[in-house]
């Protein structure tokens, strides 16, 4: 496995300026959150500037709370030659501030994609290969693959009843 850094978890406190008329955080807000972890993760493996090129399987399932204490985790589980896929969980929990410190909650999770780009013209250029080193990591390359497999589909037939 190369040196390079393939985890990489930021952490947030949701904020009343997070949160939407119901009290819970806008999902755009965690969609930010998602991206920034997951642009210095790619940076991070690749050492290049990159950019997001794809999000797929996002799923909100938990809410966040103003005042929770939030992980955005984001893990390298698949590499092309320019392109880095990144698991990303989202956690929160109440810090505990009432005395009442709490679980941590799975609240979002996604794959999002990165391709780093070269410095001159702004082209698609190679990073490092990661490999898959036991059955989980196999295991979460086959399931970033499907989850961009199946955005792809939703793409396309997006396209046809957009362009009918």
């Amino acid at each position: 496995m190369s040196g390079q850094q393939r985890d990489l978890d930021f952490r947030f406190m949701a904020e009343p300026a997070d949160v939407n008329y119901g009290g819970k955080v806008h999902g755009g807000v965690v969609m930010k959150w998602i991206d920034q972890v997951g642009y210095a993760a790619a940076v991070g493996w690749s050492g290049r500037y990159c950019v997001t090129v794809a999000v797929g399987g996002i799923r909100f399932v938990a809410p966040i709370r103003i005042g929770d204490l939030v992980t955005v985790a984001a893990k390298l589980v698949h590499t092309g030659t320019s392109s880095m896929h990144f698991s990303v969980d989202v956690r929160a929990r109440n810090p505990g501030f009432d005395g009442q410190p709490g679980e941590e909650r799975l609240c979002t999770h996604c794959v999002i994609v990165f391709v780093a780009l070269d410095g001159v013209e702004g082209k698609p250029t190679a990073v490092p290969a990661w490999e898959p080193q036991n059955d989980e990591d196999k295991r979460l390359a086959e399931y970033a693959q499907k989850v961009m497999e199946l955005s792809k589909g939703i793409e396309e037939t997006v396209a046809r009843y957009r362009d009918a």
